[in-house]
């Protein structure tokens, strides 16, 4: 409750508000055509009473007032197919028992008082209307509602100055119509309203698990997982455009040395901190992930040639070069980096999707064996069946 105001359950947060409205507005637009027929068919049969409870004289006049209200629902029911009824559809909908309840008091000011007595529940069934049917907030029926009380006794008790006793009788009921149905009116909003938070806590956790799942524990990199999906957009997208893109793993030289002699605390420190070094240097189009122990892979988007992919290797191998604080001078990281574009002709035509990635990958990891078995600290390119060297 603390987000909401108590009295008119609005969202204090404005943005929260707008998400909400946004949210119900599919189900306050189908309630509200539904409750316009419906109250269109009641106020029409309500007419069936008048040949028996209106004098002849007046039945015309009666009409005429009744179907000059029904106006009011036409014209929301109409707007309800257009852009202009989402802005103000609270309104608008509260507009229709405003509308609703002014007419019944046209009719009534042409009842004498005996017929009156018949036809006042009429405003009983308004308020019921606006509070739970028609889909307007409960904040807006209960103003509705209050006005129409007031025009009730002002119009009976001053100008047509009716007994006070029956008038009192009157009040009473249509006051308990208003508690009765504003009080389902107000929980039944406050319901939607706690069931929306609590669908957003939920949306936030299922994301929440869904980024865990799909991120490496330590370093917050992308995992294999993550790194899969990535391919295969950029596979998908250079299918489609014709661009090429490049897969760089990268294994640290001189990290076990990090973890044997100044520990495994050290150790986790250097593997984010080089984490952090690749996610600042690369490109946000580029994907950085890391794989488990002290490997890492990125893949580099829209490098569709070998010179651009190298340009890059040497970014990642000046990167993962930087001192790390408290890491020693003579336990300084490098890398070799294993380098495969794809996608490549070496592939075969047909290769699904998952196989192609898989290869990928497998190719950059020979690569980087290459690159790490002529003395590491140096990038390796793969090319089909051969292996190009670049010592940095």
């Amino acid at each position: 409750m603390s987000t909401l105001n108590s009295l008119t359950l609005a969202f204090r947060d404005a943005s929260l508000e707008k998400a909400f409205t946004s949210h119900t507005h599919a189900r306050t637009l189908l309630q509200g055509r539904i409750a316009i027929i419906v109250g269109v068919i009641v106020y029409l049969l309500f007419g069936l009473l008048d040949q028996w409870l209106v004098p002849p004289k007046y039945q015309t006049t009666m009409w005429a007032i009744r179907l000059t209200a029904l106006c009011v629902p036409a014209t929301v029911f109409a707007l309800t197919f257009t852009p202009w009824f989402a802005p103000a559809s609270f309104l608008l909908l509260a507009s229709i028992g405003l509308a609703a309840g002014a007419g019944l008091l046209g009719m009534f000011l042409l009842l004498p008082l005996d017929s009156l007595l018949l036809y006042y529940p009429g405003l009983v069934l308004a308020a019921f209307y606006t509070y739970n049917l028609v889909g307007t907030r409960f904040i807006h029926a209960l103003c509705v509602d209050i006005a129409l009380l007031i025009g009730y006794n002002i119009l009976f008790a001053v100008w047509k100055g009716h007994p006070l006793p029956i008038l009192a009788t009157h009040d009473f009921f249509i006051i308990s119509a208003n508690l009765i149905g504003g009080g389902a009116g107000y929980l039944q909003e406050l319901q939607r309203r706690q069931l929306f938070l609590r669908e957003l806590e939920l949306d936030s956790q299922r994301k929440e698990h869904l980024n865990r799942s799909l991120h490496d524990g330590l370093t917050g990199l992308a995992n294999r997982e993550l790194l899969h999906d990535r391919m295969s957009q950029a596979l998908a997208h250079a299918h489609r455009e014709g661009i090429g893109h490049a897969v760089f793993f990268i294994d640290l030289d001189g990290f076990k040395r990090i973890n044997d002699q100044l520990g495994h605390a050290t150790g986790d420190h250097a593997l984010k901190s080089v984490a952090a070094n690749l996610s600042a240097a690369m490109r946000d189009t580029d994907t950085v992930s890391r794989l488990g122990g002290d490997e890492f892979v990125v893949l580099g988007y829209g490098l569709g040639s070998m010179v651009d992919a190298m340009k890059q290797a040497d970014k990642i191998l000046a990167c993962v070069r930087t001192p790390i604080p408290g890491i020693p001078e003579p336990l300084s990281l490098s890398a070799s980096i294993g380098v495969c574009q794809f996608p490549s002709e070496y592939l075969h035509k047909g290769t699904n999707m998952a196989d192609i990635v898989a290869d990928t990958i497998r190719r950059a990891d020979d690569a980087m064996f290459q690159a790490k078995r002529t003395g590491k600290d140096r990038i390796a390119a793969a090319a089909g069946a051969g292996t190009v060297y670049h010592a940095a």
